[in-house]
Formats: C-alpha cells, sequence, structure tokens
C-alpha cells in the first residue's frame, strides 16, 4: 500500500464515518421523535436520518476539508470537477421517468401477467413472479430502473398491506441481493459490470454464458426458498389492485420510448437529462393520467451517489493493493464483503486498473461484487433508490429502513448467489 496523502486519510476518515452514519439512521429517526413535532431539533435529527443525505453530507465535509488543507476553494472545486458522476445523474433521471404511472402499470401488467400462469395464490403468484422476472428485466432497462419499478409495485402490494416485519426484511434483502445480480444478462444494465466490460471485451453473449443463467437460477432459488417460509402470510395478504384510470396505450408507449432514449444515452449525461426536460413536458401536458413526479426521491438517490463517488475515488490507495493481493476463492470472498462497505462498481474500476490479471481473477472481482450488492444500502448504486422509496412504508412505523434488518434480510439470498456464483463454478 502506498503512503496516502493526507487528503487520501482525510478521505478514508470521513468515507468511515459516512458508513458508520449509514448504519445509525435508525438510531437518528428514534431520536427525533424525542423532540416536540416542528421543532429544530427534531428537523434536523429527521434530516441526519434520511439515509440517502449521508454520503452527499459527508462529501460536502470532505471538500472543505481539501479547501482548508489547500488553504484554497479552487483545489476542492478542481477535485470535485474532475470526477465522474455520470451515473448519479443517469439514476436520477431514469428513477424519474422509471416511476411515473403508465411505466408502473406497464410493468406490474406484466408481472401479473406472468403470475397467472404459477399455481398459487395470487398475492403468493404475484410476489414470485415480481421477485423473479423483474429484477432480471434489470439486464434490459437497467438496474436502476427495474429498483425503482418494483420498489413502487411492492410497496402498494406489499409493504403497505400489514405484512410482518421480518417479512418487509426478507423481501427487501430477496430484492436488494436479486436485482444486484439480475442485470448480469447483458453487459451494459449492472454497474460493477459496465465498469469493466469494454476493457475485459465482455459482451452480452459473454456475460449470459457465464453470468446470465447463475443470476437467473438463484433468482429462482432465492425466491422459492423465501416464498415457502413465508407462504402462509403471503397468502393473507389482500390483493390491492391498481384502481386508478387506465392509461391510453400511445402514452403508455410514448413512456417506454423515453425511458429506452434515457438507457440508451445513458453515458451521455447532456443529452438524457434534456430527453427528461422533454419527458417533464409529455408529463406536463398528460397530467389527468399522472401522479406527482419522484423528483425530491430522484434528486436525494443522486445526491447519496454523488457522495459516494466523491469518497469512494479516494480509497484507491488501500483498495487497489488489496484486490492484487488476493487471489481466486479469496478475492471472491473478499469482493463480497467488501461491496457491503463500499459501492460495487467502485470496487470492479479499481480492479480493472490492475495490470496483467488472470480470467478467473476477473471473474472472481466480478461475482463477488454483484454477490454482496444487496447487503447494505451503499453496496450497489440502485440500493439508495429502492430505500428512498420503501422507507416510508406502513411496516417500517416512520422510523426508516434497519441497516441490520437488511442485512440479515440480504444473508440467505447471498448465500444462494455464493453456491451459484462460485461454489458451482
Amino acid at each position: 500500500m502506498t503512503n496516502p496523502s493526507p487528503i487520501e486519510l482525510l478521505a478514508s476518515i470521513f468515507f468511515g464515518l459516512a458508513v458508520l452514519h449509514t448504519f445509525s439512521v435508525k438510531r437518528f429517526a428514534h431520536w427525533a421523535h424525542q423532540y416536540p413535532p416542528g421543532s429544530i431539533k427534531e428537523n434536523v435529527l429527521h434530516f441526519l436520518a434520511e439515509t440517502e443525505v449521508v454520503f452527499g453530507l459527508w462529501a460536502a465535509a470532505l471538500f472543505l476539508g481539501i479547501a482548508s488543507l489547500n488553504r484554497s476553494f479552487h483545489d476542492a472545486v478542481v477535485y470535485i470537477e474532475g470526477l465522474n458522476f455520470t451515473e448519479p445523474k443517469f439514476v436520477l433521471v431514469v428513477m424519474v421517468v422509471a416511476a411515473t404511472r403508465p411505466v408502473v402499470k406497464l410493468a406490474e401488467s406484466v408481472i401479473s401477467l406472468a403470475a397467472r400462469a404459477l399455481p398459487l395464490g395470487e398475492s403468493v403468484s404475484f410476489y414470485v413472479a415480481a421477485l423473479i422476472l423483474g429484477p432480471l428485466l434489470g439486464s434490459f432497462i437497467t438496474e436502476p430502473a427495474a429498483m425503482t419499478l418494483l420498489a413502487l409495485v411492492l410497496k402498494r402490494r406489499y409493504f403497505d398491506c400489514g405484512i410482518s416485519t421480518k417479512l418487509a426484511y426478507a423481501t427487501l434483502g430477496l430484492l436488494f441481493v436479486n436485482v444486484s445480480i439480475g442485470g448480469t444478462l447483458t453487459h451494459f444494465a449492472a454497474p460493477p459490470v459496465l465498469m469493466v466490460a469494454a476493457k475485459w471485451n465482455w459482451d452480452t453473449t459473454f456475460m449470459i454464458t457465464n453470468f446470465g443463467w447463475r443470476a437467473a437460477a438463484s433468482c429462482v432459488v432465492s425466491t422459492i426458498l423465501v416464498t415457502l417460509v413465508f407462504r402462509r402470510e403471503l397468502m393473507q395478504v389482500p390483493v390491492k389492485r391498481d384502481s386508478s384510470a387506465s392509461i391510453p396505450a400511445w402514452l403508455t408507449t410514448l413512456h417506454m420510448a423515453f425511458l429506452g432514449l434515457v438507457v440508451a444515452f445513458a453515458h451521455h449525461p447532456d443529452v438524457f437529462f434534456g430527453i427528461m426536460v422533454l419527458f417533464l413536458g409529455l408529463v406536463t401536458a398528460t397530467a389527468e393520467y399522472q401522479d406527482s413526479l419522484k423528483l425530491r426521491e430522484g434528486l436525494l438517490v443522486g445526491f447519496f451517489l454523488a457522495g459516494l463517488v466523491t469518497l469512494g475515488s479516494l480509497q484507491a490507495y488501500w483498495l487497489k493493493p488489496l484486490i492484487q493481493s488476493l487471489n481466486g476463492g479469496a478475492l471472491f470472498f473478499g469482493a463480497t464483503g467488501l461491496t457491503a462497505l463500499t459501492d460495487n462498481a467502485a470496487l470492479t474500476y479499481l480492479g480493472s486498473l490492475v495490470d496483467g490479471i488472470s480470467d478467473e481473477l476477473k471473474y472472481a472481482l466480478v461475482a463477488g461484487a454483484v454477490t454482496g450488492g444487496g447487503l447494505t444500502v451503499i453496496a450497489n448504486a440502485p440500493n439508495p433508490a429502492g430505500v428512498g422509496i420503501l422507507q416510508d412504508a406502513k411496516v417500517f412505523n416512520g422510523e426508516g429502513i434497519s441497516p441490520l434488518g437488511l442485512f440479515l434480510g440480504a444473508l440467505v439470498p447471498t448465500a444462494v448467489s455464493i453456491v451459484f456464483f462460485w461454489l458451482l463454478h
């Protein structure tokens, strides 16, 4: 490991504090309830309890720290401008477009159609179809879009319908893990794959052959296991259909066209922001068929990911040597564990900088990164989008999502992924 600069040390300290803050958000929410509603203390604590603001706040502290160490805001500005914030911008835009009523209704209709083929009760069949089919669709509409659609549908059908806390966290963990691995059928939808695909010449054929079928099998097995454990409770969940007015086919088609354009230009923020502005015009003109846009949620998620980029970019001095020192199974399990503490895309990007890495180690790194992508909110870029939508669900009683609950809920599907991605490799 190279000797870190003062700025790298400061970034590591703030990164560690941000991780601790992330795991403490439920405690901040609890403290907030001890003060009078509407008071400054309550509002501040509720703000600190928002998972999506955590890394952005500590990134702001790093910006001020760099300015203080160099006695100039110029160097801090240069550092920020030298970073690539395309992914946070894309997640913001795709989340807003995907979370509209026409797109969500279409996704729910597709899942319902698949659920009818299953010989189970409607609530159970929909649950199984959603958590298998939805994450795998993320390989084509991107993982952030899949996460947004599934979180909205599952929130209305299950999380707001009186399910137990145990089922809520088991579903949350299953959703996060399945989305993390479900985007690996193609080379462009999962952030950790996208970071290495071009440099390592991984195309969709390679992904399906080496990752895709394992992801599909893992999603099926994990979903069946969770469903078997909670089958009785799932059968008692009332069927809650969307009672809103039907959407004209032409409007749904236009929405899907805009979503497709955003995905097609995912690497060109100036283009997809322009597409979003045009999309906002369409939404305004067709207000009678629209719900409120998820602008606040999208902005918060983008802020979270931008903070993660800002802090994570200065961790290479210890992460890159660590990756170089691991072999085979050690790299797979090391990547799985490290992913829980840092974004899996950042991890694979650092791995792509290692010269002469073998094909076996390339596979181990990416497989471990996607396997551990559901363990924490910071493990995979789409996770903050899911948390932003689901944390206000009735089942969490206004205290948000417990990081420990998410971690425990993700253990079983993560173990299943380990079996398919490594033990059967």
